[in-house]
């Protein structure tokens, strides 16, 4: 069998083997081989077991569409959806394709609707993704039309299950997942209504930008504190996660899917970071300093020993808790070295002014051009270019070994090797010497 972990100079088309000729390397915890990032037909394959697969898949917040009617595009995977307020208050997310010839019949990213009409044909749905409407149904003078047993009710949009949380909107294709906060288990629910407490939010607004990477490789940054040490000036320079602090990468025991990053930044507004520790972190500048520091004010408003905190939830949702700054970030593939990254940063409706403002100040820290976006974007760009030109075909998770899940260390892979092991059941690839 062609084992395409093990080629050396792979070519473009090598990268894209057949997914019955991908075999991971038998040291599975300790390696990840390069088609995982570029094979096409395991993307195939990875929309139909993850994205439609036994998985809640975040879609929206419940404040972007508070009132019957309104709605917004968004997506379960690569798959566009439409989340809306019925006319019963119920939130329904329906698939944003016509039943008759296939187009996308919700053109706008957020609105305000009494029913959802195809642009080609015109036939209408309601606000649950019910067909409603067939122009000419009956045809023309007795002639034409619709067949006679044709019925309404077996024509509608695609509809999927629906769950929310606190205000929060997920939606699954699948009849069998778990309820909602069993598949979130009990440490990542604690930390979800940390940040998402049952208050009104209030939306303060969106970024989108596409990153050339494969979507495996957002959810591997946000687990990997290691990197967060190294790579970001602004992390370490002004304390919000440096090697010596209080922090913690834990992955959730039931799967290794979910995660959270977290880390207990000092009340200094700059970080004391030892000359040893120096010598290790290129990016820590000693001069480095702020023209407004207000950027460094934290306001401490959550039940909780982490300033900073980063969740990842299986399989397109990022929480983010930055100081005073909210966010969710949700990942939506685009091809095996393509994502799109939706970003909506809010607040609660309850805040003052003068913290919505503070919210909005700090937000410049995210999106694609923050002060920390901006690396993560580029760092993974180059990753993708690696893999995917690279003669090696291979790369390594070595750090902090034997340990799967989560790490009493920053200086540790252990949160990404959990995630592969519980990608690779998912995915049913078989191991290198295992049988088939």
């Amino acid at each position: 069998m062609y084992q395409c972990q093990t080629v050396i100079g792979l070519t473009d088309a090598a990268k894209d083997p057949p997914l019955s000729d991908c075999v991971w390397p038998a040291d599975a915890l300790n390696t990840i081989p390069d088609w995982v990032y570029t094979s096409r037909s395991l993307y195939d394959q990875e929309m139909e077991k993850i994205f439609r697969g036994d998985t809640w898949n975040f879609v929206a917040l419940e404040a972007e569409v508070p009132k019957v009617g309104d709605y917004r595009r968004s997506y379960v995977g690569a798959t566009p959806v439409v989340v809306a307020r019925a006319e019963d208050g119920s939130v329904a997310v329906f698939e944003n394709r016509c039943a008759h010839r296939g187009a996308e019949f919700c053109r706008n990213s957020h609105g305000h609707a009494k029913e959802f009409v195809c642009p080609y044909h015109q036939w209408s749905y309601d606000l649950k993704g019910n067909l409603q409407g067939v122009p000419f149904k009956r045809g023309v003078n007795k002639q034409g039309g619709m067949p006679r047993d044709f019925k309404n009710s077996e024509h509608g949009a695609r509809q999927l299950r629906v769950a929310t949380r606190n205000g929060v909107v997920f939606a699954s294709y699948s009849d069998s997942v778990e309820p909602l906060e069993e598949y979130l288990t009990p440490e990542i629910v604690k930390e979800f209504d940390t940040t998402f407490t049952g208050k009104k939010l209030k939306v303060l607004g969106y970024y989108r930008n596409e990153l050339p990477c494969n979507w495996k490789m957002y959810h591997e940054n946000l687990k990997d504190p290691y990197h967060a040490t190294l790579l970001h000036s602004f992390l370490v320079v002004f304390g919000l996660l440096v090697a010596g602090n209080k922090s913690t990468m834990f992955a959730d025991a039931k799967h290794g899917r979910h995660g959270i990053m977290g880390s207990a930044k000092s009340e200094d507004k700059y970080a004391s970071v030892s000359e040893e520790n120096k010598k290790e972190m290129r990016s820590f500048h000693d001069g480095l300093r702020l023209r407004d520091e207000r950027f460094l004010d934290f306001v401490r408003e959550f039940d909780s020993p982490w300033s900073v905190t980063m969740m990842t939830i299986w399989p397109n949702l990022i929480v983010q808790r930055e100081m005073n700054t909210l966010g969710v970030r949700h990942i939506v593939p685009n091809g095996p070295d393509s994502l799109i990254m939706e970003w909506t940063m809010f607040g609660y409706e309850d805040d003052t002014p003068e913290m919505e403002r503070h919210r909005l100040r700090q937000g410049n820290l995210m999106g694609p051009a923050g002060f920390l976006g901006l690396e993560d974007n580029e760092a993974m760009k180059f990753v993708q270019e690696g893999v995917r030109r690279s003669s090696t075909g291979v790369n390594h998770i070595l750090l902090d070994p034997g340990t799967v899940g989560t790490a009493d260390t920053l200086i540790s892979e252990a949160a990404i090797r959990a995630m592969y092991r519980y990608y690779r059941q998912v995915m049913g690839l078989r191991v290198q010497g295992e049988a088939a």
